[in-house]
């Protein structure tokens, strides 16, 4: 005797559906992790002092929904869950005392911040810094990164190290 199980969904305890069939043999598995996206800079952008300006990241490493556009991630239809947001910011030009500090937006408000100074004698010192964050996002939400600096003229986020990612959590 033979035994079969047959069925067309495969879930977890969470009504997640893992495989789902069509019934003549197509199988389709639910992609873990996605969207994702992770964009960075290919050159650098210039911010003025005491500016929140938002960076214009324009270099896609990969964008798994096409997703990202117009310097944000918008979260796609039937996409909502929790997501993982991380970034990190390369900074040239802050002296001795000076600060600067990443918001993450959500559809236009602060909802993280990130923070560096320069605390030593030297001027004109890059930083690097990252910062990371957890969010309930819904379908058509929207995340942008924004960086403000206290330098007192213009500093440069450098190409190199300064990206923006993310990626749903579970399925």
């Amino acid at each position: 005797m033979t035994s079969k199980l047959k069925v067309n969904v495969i879930s977890d305890s969470g009504d997640n559906n893992f495989i789902t069939s069509n019934g003549s043999g197509v199988l389709t598995t639910q992609k873990i992790l996605q969207p994702s996206f992770f964009v960075k800079l290919s050159g650098a952008q210039t911010i003025g002092n005491n500016s929140n300006t938002k960076v214009t990241f324009d270099s896609e490493v990969f964008d798994t929904d096409s997703a990202f556009a117009s310097n944000k991630f918008t979260v796609p239809s039937s996409k909502g869950g929790k997501y993982y947001i991380g970034y990190g910011l390369n900074c040239s030009g802050l002296d001795d005392g000076e600060s600067i500090q990443a918001s993450i937006f959500k559809n236009g408000s602060t909802v993280n911040y990130g923070f560096a100074g320069q605390f030593s004698p030297a001027s004109n010192q890059e930083i690097k810094f990252t910062s990371s964050a957890v969010l309930d996002l819904s379908a058509a939400d929207y995340i942008e990164l924004y960086v403000q600096h206290f330098e007192g003229g213009n500093m440069d986020l450098n190409a190199s190290n300064t990206f923006l990612t993310g990626f749903r959590i579970g399925t």
